[in-house]
Formats: C-alpha cells, structure tokens, sequence
C-alpha cells in the first residue's frame, strides 16, 4: 500500500528517539483539499486501532485509517534536505501536482516542495 524510503524510515527513527516514543508508528491522515488536491497530517501514535491499516517497512511502523487508505494506496514517503527546507515528501499517484513533488495540490503540507 505505502512505502516509505530508507532515508524517510532513518529519519523516523531520529523523531521517534527525540519524542521519547521510539515504539510509535507513523500516523498518516489524507484529508481531501480544494480543486482536487489533498493534504496529508502526519502523527505519532503509541497504538493503532483496530479499523487501522498496519504497515511495517524498512523499521518502522506506519498506521492509516479506513477512510485514508484509498487515497493513499501506491504512495511513497521519502525526505528531502535542503538548503532552505528539509522534510518528508509524500509522492502519491492518486493525486499528480502540476510539478510533481508531494502531491498536495498546491498546499503542501507535508514537509515537501
């Protein structure tokens, strides 16, 4: 369903260690945007329930809600660094932006471009 680079899954691990959760999962909500474009909240979570889709990659764990999981089936997490902003980047085929990039249709919330 997702998958998530190993820089992104790195870079996870350090936010988790530096929240003091280093057993937490990656919560992803899509909530669809204007002119057909989404945003993403990101979370941590200490425990999924049960509707949750579980995802287990490259060491850690990362949880979506029923309602989320069609809009972000296909899409990959990554993390971009930068000299001007660094974050994690959702590239999701569900929803294509004019210049690729985090697909958040405009309104980029998700740490990208």
């Amino acid at each position: 369903m997702i998958t998530i680079s190993q820089l992104a899954a790195d870079k996870l691990k350090d936010v988790l260690r530096e929240e003091g959760q280093p057993e937490a999962s990656l919560r992803i909500v899509v909530m669809p945007g204007h002119n057909g474009g989404v945003q993403y909240m990101l979370a941590l979570e200490e425990q999924p329930s049960e509707s949750d889709s579980v995802i287990h990659a490259n060491g850690v764990t990362i949880v979506v809600d029923s309602d989320s999981v069609p809009l972000i089936e296909g899409a990959e997490i990554d993390y971009l660094e930068g000299l001007m902003r660094s974050g994690f980047v959702i590239n999701n085929p569900n929803f294509q932006t004019e210049e690729g990039g985090c697909a958040c249709g405009g309104q980029c919330s998700c740490g990208g471009h």
